[in-house]
């Protein structure tokens, strides 16, 4: 048990990758560096796939693109609603970013989900957009009236919620990552060859794809019922 202690605490902490010399150095942790990685290969993704795109004879490239862009806003727009299309894009970005952010755990790098910074980020992100959704929905007075429904009595329990869901939102990322470390100690302690690797592969892809998709989804249905 001490070993998974120091294991998981190891895991938990955040490493400095490289320092940037300037204001007397600025520290950037491992999990901003790989934050960084996966920002540039989906910008250079989209680059790649956006460019020269044609009405008619579409290439093979393009086709790829398209059928991206079709899926991704099937999933993203089913789940916001005809009030709440035009968030659609958003949503499908944090998608791809937390799909590809879990998926660098085959690589050898400690995912950033890991560090508990990045998943409050991104949940304080998008409870801000479903806020802000809501006034650009209602108006400043109808977004605060909305707070006083369906009764008065629980106005303290709807303010108490936007505090609630980011934390939810947070916890549930870090909790999910942070939970499939320990069972891959824990079986590693066990069967030290042959079954880490396959469950590896299973927490890796089909786990962290999953985790991406609910955090999107719980957000999705925020937003619907900010702007309804």
């Amino acid at each position: 048990m001490e070993k998974l202690a120091r294991s998981l605490l190891e895991e938990l902490n955040v490493e400095t990758a490289f320092t940037i010399p300037l204001f007397g150095g600025i520290p950037v942790s491992e999990s901003v560096f790989v934050t960084w990685i996966v920002m540039a290969i989906l910008i250079l993704a989209a680059f790649l796939l956006g460019r020269n795109l044609r009405v008619r004879n579409p290439g093979r490239r393009q086709q790829i693109a398209e059928l991206i862009v079709t899926k991704l806003d099937a999933f993203t727009k089913g789940t916001l609603g005809e009030e709440a299309t035009e968030y659609s894009t958003y949503m499908a970005s944090v998608l791809l970013f937390i799909g590809f952010v879990n998926l660098t755990g085959i690589f050898g790098m400690k995912p950033p989900t890991k560090d508990l910074n990045i998943p409050a980020a991104l949940a304080v992100m998008s409870i801000v957009l479903v806020e802000a959704a809501g006034i650009r929905a209602f108006g400043l007075g109808g977004w605060m009236k909305r707070f006083a429904k369906p009764m008065a009595i629980l106005t303290p329990i709807n303010i108490l919620e936007i505090f609630i869901r980011p934390l939810s939102l947070c916890m549930r990322l870090f909790g999910n990552v942070l939970g499939a470390f320990v069972i891959m100690e824990l079986v590693t302690l066990v069967v030290p060859v042959g079954v880490p690797a396959i469950l590896s592969l299973y927490f890796d892809v089909f786990d962290g794809l999953i985790q991406a998709y609910v955090f999107v989804f719980l957000t999705s249905l925020y937003i619907a019922e900010a702007v309804e």
